[in-house]
């Protein structure tokens, strides 16, 4: 089962970088894949649903909504993949290392079933890519901070 993880210290407090993360029309601004987005759901948290466009192979717009499936302000978001080629389950998990500094765990999961069980190395590649851009999510936070 291809799986990927990362993590970065934010030097924002944990309710910042929670409501950032929370809001997934963020994540062009700290993903460099993320082509377009947009909420599809009336409301946020558990059960908010979001219409993402991704940079595919050779460039070509792929598929990547998803659907958020556990939400517990300020430490946990978790979420399912449901459009696209690889379907993930993803993870936020967030503590608090100080007043203004917080740590970021980003997981992704997959079980490949079919076809897709042959294409787990190329897989766990754009996963391990995935988690790896959260530089840019320190990046963009401080400078708002």
């Amino acid at each position: 089962m291809p799986h990927a993880e990362n993590a970065v210290t934010v030097d924002r407090p944990i309710e910042d970088v929670f409501a950032y993360l929370a809001d997934g029309t963020n994540n062009p601004r700290w993903r460099k894949g993320v082509l377009s987005i947009e909420r599809t759901s009336a409301q946020g948290g558990a059960g908010a649903t979001y219409r993402q466009k991704l940079r595919g192979p050779g460039g070509r717009p792929i598929d990547g909504d998803y659907r958020i499936t556990r939400y517990q302000p300020s430490n946990l978001i978790e979420f399912q993949v449901t459009a696209g080629p690889a379907r993930p389950t993803g993870r936020f998990a967030l503590t608090e290392d100080g007043p203004a500094r917080t740590t970021v765990t980003f997981s992704l999961d997959l079980e490949p079933t079919g076809l897709m069980r042959l294409m787990s190395r190329m897989v766990a590649k754009t996963m391990r890519s995935e988690v790896d851009q959260l530089a840019g999510l320190k990046a963009d936070l401080e400078k708002a901070g």
